[in-house]
């Protein structure tokens, strides 16, 4: 298989991995701790049982969560860095990005239990860091969905920009948004299965379309190739202009930053694990694809954009928050091409409603999450009898109504800092996974466990987690560099803000709650995390071709 990844989804699973899971014994050679039952520092027993309902289906959360910035965001980054800096900047993320899905997609194979990521943080690191990590990806989250409301809404200026109205569609968007989330998992699943089904065929038809102007295929019948790499040239400067060298890194650097705020997100796949059906199997398949998904979706989209665009064409530098801005249009209009900037936006639309779907319900499921393992109040873990935890719903909803900041000029500022405060709120979280899998590795190790037995595994790792780490933490630290070429309190504060607000979680509750870091040797990987047996049903591969190719694509 490519890329040193296992997925023995197919294969029988051997009988020691299964009972390591149940608890029932270990495998030979193995010393597995069992956390007791009555230790008040684990909460993993029968008592925290998700009552949430495995209805998603592999379908479902394939293309879950990619927003407006994989379609506009690329203009700004070419703009800013050239098409070869943005190309490498969009590069490397990528590979921090697939590092964090790596980590969380292995862990989560292992556990797929309500809680994720910062469960597994609470778990095997320290319950006080999953507290932080949690509390940390919950407000990132609840946050953001009424910034996706804010851009669906902005994207349908594109076609009626009067302000009055732009309240009441504000308000629409949000009923629509909310009524998926309380109908229950499966209405959130078919929503986000029929978006998924736009996106790929957006993405999929503006490549072929740069492709097709660039070979010279558009009305001007202008043969470009890569005309724009040598005038105006490959990469551009960013702040400073002298030295030339300085400026292109600065560029490079900028971009890098807004790069890993276009790619966060993709660790949503996991967090509906405790709701998909065989999710060891289904979320070992979307972890597998999201390599390919980066490949072709994010670098091959970039590379496209710096061959069909200028990055100093005026146009990128505007902030419509509308298809206009996307270079694709740009290059349409160049190109002489009429009709298509209108179906382009409808579909960017569509991606801003599903990515605001997305985040509100992953934010409700990691306050579930966190009320069920004893870290939120215990009221947000009350589920209905279809298994929707109605209460976190309910109380994530309430942030969308923050979109209604944007109605007035004075009350947009405080909206835009709030943006801005949940910006390395994602990198934390990249960090945060890679440094839980780190631990979770360690312990396997020390306890004798072989993780070559799971249904899912990469062999990159520790390394690219260790990768993963590093730079996660280097991009937390320079995130807000530009602020110091043109220095201002609140553009330092909202750069810098969550660093300290990450660390008084941490520190907080490991002072209130007298935690301390798991050593290998008693970190649990039994209690409290179902079978195989009971999660995963009977393998059916496809019969028909067109169920092949649906098996292929989703």
């Amino acid at each position: 298989m490519s890329y040193n990844e296992k997925d023995h989804v197919n294969e029988k699973v051997p009988s020691d991995a299964a009972s390591i899971e149940k608890g029932g014994h270990h495998p030979a050679g193995s010393n597995a701790y069992v956390a007791p039952a009555d230790d008040d520092r684990y909460r993993f027993d029968a008592h925290d049982l998700d009552k949430v309902q495995r209805r998603l289906k592999q379908r479902h959360v394939q293309m879950i969560a990619i927003g407006t910035g994989l379609f506009l965001g690329s203009g700004k980054a070419l703009a800013r860095a050239g098409p070869l800096g943005a190309l490498l900047a969009y590069a490397f993320i990528g590979s921090v990005a697939y590092s964090s899905l790596c980590s969380v997609g292995e862990m989560t194979c292992f556990a797929p239990i309500s809680g994720t990521f910062p469960h597994f943080a609470a778990r095997w690191v320290d319950p006080a860091f999953g507290f932080a990590v949690g509390w940390n990806y919950f407000y990132t989250q609840a946050i953001t969905v009424p910034v996706e409301v804010t851009a669906a809404q902005i994207l349908l200026t594109f076609w009626d920009d009067d302000h009055n109205r732009g309240i009441a569609y504000t308000a629409i968007i949000l009923v629509f948004m909310c009524l998926i989330n309380l109908f229950g998992v499966r209405w959130f699943g078919e929503s986000e299965f029929v978006f998924s089904i736009i996106k790929l065929t957006l993405i999929t038809g503006l490549i072929l379309f740069g492709f097709i102007i660039d070979l010279g295929g558009g009305p001007d019948h202008d043969r470009r190739g890569f005309r724009y790499w040598k005038n105006p040239g490959a990469l551009n400067t960013y702040l400073v202009d002298e030295p030339k060298a300085t400026g292109r890194f600065l560029g490079i650097l900028g971009v890098l930053i807004q790069a890993a705020f276009s790619f966060q997100g993709m660790e949503l796949v996991a967090i509906a694990a405790s709701e998909t059906e065989s999710p060891r199997r289904n979320i070992a398949k979307a972890v597998r694809r999201v390599f390919y998904r980066i490949l072709i979706f994010y670098i091959l989209g970039v590379l496209i954009t710096g061959m069909i665009i200028p990055y100093n064409d005026p146009n990128l530098l505007q902030d419509t928050g509308t298809a206009a801005e996307s270079p694709y249009v740009i290059a349409m209009k160049l190109a002489g091409v009429s009709g298509l900037p209108h179906v382009v936006n409808a579909a960017v639309f569509s991606s801003a409603f599903s990515a605001g779907n997305s985040f509100l319900f992953t934010s409700s499921r990691i306050l579930y999450g966190l009320a069920l393992r004893g870290q939120a109040p215990r009221i947000f873990a009350k589920c209905t009898s279809q298994g929707l935890p109605i209460v976190a719903v309910l109380t994530c909803s309430l942030f969308s109504l923050l979109a209604f900041l944007n109605v007035s000029s004075s009350s947009a500022q405080v909206f835009t800092w709030l943006v801005n405060l949940t910006t390395v709120g994602g990198i934390f979280t990249w960090m945060a996974i890679n440094l839980t899998y780190l631990r979770f590795y360690a312990g396997l190790k020390r306890q004798g466990i072989d993780r070559k037995k799971f249904i899912y595994f990469s062999n990159l790792q520790p390394y690219l987690s260790i990768w993963g780490v590093f730079w996660t933490s280097l991009i937390i630290i320079i995130n807000g560099f530009d602020v110091f070429f043109d220095f201002t309190a609140s553009g330092f504060l909202t750069a810098y803000i969550n660093i300290p607000i990450f660390f008084g979680l941490y520190f907080g509750y490991k002072i209130w709650k007298r935690t301390k870091v798991w050593r290998p040797d008693e970190m649990d990987f039994v209690r409290g995390i179902p079978t195989i047996e009971e999660t995963e049903a009977p393998y059916v591969p496809p019969r028909t071709l067109g169920e092949k190719i649906f098996e292929i694509v989703f």
